[in-house]
């Protein structure tokens, strides 16, 4: 029982139609779909076994998934209107997928289910990263794989001033999006050990592709 009452609470308000139904047809233009895509391919390639996809949005990594390395898929998403859409790519997905309303913070998953968890595009939202890495750290098996794509804080600090002013409007028009989030420190402050970090964009929104293990 608390359990639900916990996912209820992290569920509430995680409802943005708006933002979704833009997201969903923006990730869909042909020029988003050049620059994303290949970035989405290599992270998603890398999945193997039983895989967790954390914030599935629209489906836009659906097709991303390689058959002959993942066994299944299980992609949560807490957004309504995301998920609908989700739902909507299951028929182009290669690999034999649930798709489960729920919240990063509390996974409906036993421990050290998963051989890979992916996360593309989607810490910048979560309501509580740390909490959301805990889950993912139970979840995983020991010597599993995270896979994250995410847009990060600057190291410049002139840009990184410039993302923590826009914070307060991108929260609030952009789907609770914090551009000024360390992830790739938070990951390393979760406990898991870093494999490979590759920085793939820079500017006002720097995209770093991340590799990291659970011990």
């Amino acid at each position: 029982m608390e359990d639900e009452r916990s996912q209820q609470a992290y569920e509430k308000d995680i409802a943005h139609p708006r933002f979704a139904a833009f997201y969903t047809w923006m990730s869909n233009r042909p020029q988003a779909r050049r620059m994303e895509d290949p970035f989405r391919r290599a992270t998603v390639g890398q999945a193997h076994g039983v895989v967790l996809e954390i914030g599935a949005g629209g489906g836009q990594n659906f097709p991303f998934y390689d058959a002959q390395r993942v066994t299944h898929l299980e992609a949560i998403e807490p957004d309504d209107t995301m998920l609908a859409a989700a739902r909507r790519q299951l028929p182009h997905t290669p690999v034999p997928t649930t798709l489960t309303k729920a919240a990063a913070e509390i996974l409906p998953f036993p421990d050290e289910h998963f051989d890979s968890v992916v996360v593309t595009l989607v810490f910048c939202s979560v309501r509580s990263p740390e909490r959301g890495l805990r889950e993912i750290w139970r979840v995983l098996k020991p010597g599993g794989n995270l896979l994250m794509l995410e847009h990060v804080r600057s190291q410049g600090k002139l840009t990184a001033w410039m993302q923590d002013a826009a914070v307060p409007l991108t929260t609030r028009l952009s789907g609770n999006c914090h551009w000024n989030r360390d992830t790739k420190t938070a990951v390393l402050s979760a406990g898991f050990q870093l494999v490979e970090a590759e920085d793939m964009r820079a500017g006002l929104l720097p995209v770093v592709r991340l590799s990291a293990v659970r011990p």
